[in-house]
C-alpha cells in the first residue's frame, strides 16, 4: 500500500471515477493519506461525489507520472471519526480554510478490497492488493 500512496503523492493529482445512475463521473482530486494502516481520500459531504459514493462505493482512481500510470479500484468506506479527519487536514493544511474535523461537511473515506495496477508500455503490469 505504501508504494501506491507514494506514487499518488508524486503525481499530485489523480482522477477519481464514480457512477451516478448509469453515467460515469470523473473528477480531479489531490488528497491522499495513510492513517491507521489504511489509504484515505477526502471530500466534502455536500459535493455530488459524496452522494455518488454513498449510492455506490465502488470507485477507481487513475494517475500518471509521465512514464507509469496507476489504476486503483476498490470500495470506499466512510470514516466519520474526528481523528482521521484531523490527520488528513494536518497533512493538507491549505484545506483548513474550507474544512474542519468538527464540521458537518468534511468527509474522509478509506479504500477496502483495493487493487492497484501499475502499468507502462515497456514492462508487465505490477499488481498490489490491500
Amino acid at each position: 500500500m505504501k508504494s501506491v500512496y507514494e506514487f499518488i503523492k508524486k503525481c499530485g493529482v489523480y482522477y477519481l471515477a464514480t457512477v451516478e445512475g448509469d453515467q460515469p463521473r470523473v473528477r480531479p482530486f489531490g488528497t491522499i493519506n495513510i492513517f491507521e494502516g489504511k489509504l484515505y481520500i477526502q471530500t466534502g459531504k455536500v459535493k455530488p461525489v459524496s452522494k455518488q459514493i454513498a449510492a455506490d462505493p465502488k470507485v477507481e482512481l487513475s494517475c500518471f507520472d509521465g512514464t507509469t500510470w496507476l489504476r486503483l479500484s476498490g470500495t470506499l468506506v466512510n470514516d466519520d471519526r474526528l481523528e482521521p479527519k484531523g490527520d488528513m487536514l494536518d497533512h493538507y493544511p491549505e484545506l483548513k480554510a474550507m474544512y474542519s474535523a468538527t464540521d458537518d461537511n468534511t468527509q474522509v473515506l478509506y479504500f477496502k478490497d483495493a487493487k492497484a495496477v501499475f502499468s507502462t508500455f515497456t514492462a508487465p503490469p505490477k499488481v498490489v492488493e490491500f
